[in-house]
C-alpha cells in the first residue's frame, strides 16, 4: 500500500513552480490531463509549441477549472521520495472522489528532457464546495490507499 495524497503545496506556490521550471530555460517535455464527468482533457507540449504558447494553454485549461471548482487541494509529487506515479496519483484521487458533485482532479507534468532533478509534476484536485475539499483531506490525506 501506498500513501498517495501527502504533500499539499498552495496555488500560489504551484504558479511559481510553473513559472520558475519554463523560465529555467532547461528543455521540458510537457503534459497536461484533466478529467470530469464530463469527459477527459489531455494537452501535449507539441515540438513546434513554444513554452510560452503550452503554458497559456495549461493556464486556460486551470481558469476554466477554476470557473467550475473553486476549492483545490494541490499535491507536489516527487520520484526521490517514491511517490506513486502522476497517473496513478490522478486516477486514485478521481475514483476516490466519485461521490462528490462536479470534482475535476488534472495533473501537470514538466519533465525534463536531459535528466529528471529538475521535474515537475503537480495533481489538481477541485471540489465545487469547500466541505468536499475539507472531507477528502480527512479521509485520505497521508494515510495509505487500496485499489
Amino acid at each position: 500500500m501506498a500513501i498517495l495524497f501527502k504533500t499539499t503545496i498552495s496555488e500560489n506556490s504551484a504558479f511559481a513552480m510553473i513559472d520558475q521550471a519554463l523560465a529555467s530555460r532547461l528543455q521540458y517535455d510537457g503534459y497536461f490531463n484533466a478529467v470530469s464527468d464530463a469527459g477527459e482533457t489531455t494537452l501535449s507540449w507539441a515540438p513546434s509549441m513554444s513554452a510560452g504558447e503550452f503554458i497559456e494553454q495549461v493556464k486556460e485549461m486551470l481558469r476554466l477549472t477554476w470557473d467550475a471548482a473553486r476549492f483545490w487541494i494541490i499535491y507536489d509529487r516527487h520520484e526521490e521520495r517514491s511517490d506513486p506515479d502522476i497517473t496513478e496519483m490522478r486516477n486514485a484521487a478521481f475514483r476516490l472522489t466519485r461521490g462528490y458533485n462536479g470534482v475535476i482532479v488534472a495533473s501537470l507534468s514538466l519533465l525534463g528532457r536531459a535528466d529528471d532533478e529538475h521535474d515537475l509534476e503537480l495533481v489538481f484536485v477541485c471540489f465545487t464546495e469547500d466541505f468536499q475539499r475539507r472531507n477528502f483531506r480527512v479521509r485520505y490525506e497521508g494515510k495509505a490507499i487500496t485499489n
